[in-house]
């Protein structure tokens, strides 16, 4: 493959781990430490961007001879963005607000190149239409999938979480889940990494 500079998948999300893998290049993952709280009056699109660029920044100390991935998620509806519920309680008030509406999620990627200091940056749109849900199948839902509550709007749709979903517009299937790797596999390739 002629990977030059070592691969870092700046996360501590396991999803994403997981979807780096699948593409069967060596990497490194590693924890950012960046602070994720959006800014006062930022769009949905924008506070991904950012948080996926924040993030990637955040490991060129660490690792300065290295392409650097980062990526963020970000969910908007009702006028207002949405995160990770973390427990059950909040997932199943996420879950019973957000039945039956429309949810954009925007999910950012950005390769950043430590040596050269171009980065590359994309932004996927997904929308997803949640079907009418009940209590009781929501209930259901997160003792089934208790990872829910660490996905956005504890839909994790590669999952159980499909269940919940009645329609998904995308350019990228994989973005929904976090990482948008259609256009990663381009970034890549415009820094002389060959995926396949």
């Amino acid at each position: 493959m002629g990977l030059e500079l070592p691969l870092v998948l700046g996360t501590s999300s396991v999803f994403r781990r997981e979807q780096m893998e699948r593409l069967g290049i060596a990497f490194q993952a590693a924890s950012p430490d960046f602070d994720e709280t959006p800014m006062l009056g930022e769009s949905a699109p924008q506070t991904a961007l950012r948080l996926a660029e924040g993030k990637a920044r955040s490991l060129t100390g660490r690792f300065p001879g290295a392409l650097i991935v980062g990526a963020d998620q970000v969910a908007w509806c009702d006028g207002r963005q949405w995160g990770k519920p973390m427990n059950l309680a909040n997932a199943q008030k996420m879950l019973m607000h957000l039945s039956g509406r429309e949810i954009e999620f925007y999910s950012a990627v950005v390769l950043l190149n430590t040596v050269t200091g171009r980065m590359h940056r994309h932004i996927d749109k997904t929308v997803v239409v949640m079907r009418q849900l009940d209590e009781l199948h929501i209930l259901r839902y997160l003792e089934r999938e208790p990872d829910a509550v660490y996905c956005s709007c504890a839909a994790k749709s590669e999952g159980l979480g499909a269940l919940l979903i009645e329609r998904i517009e995308s350019t990228d299937p994989n973005a929904l889940i976090g990482l948008p790797v259609f256009r990663l596999v381009d970034f890549l390739k415009n820094e002389g990494v060959d995926v396949l």
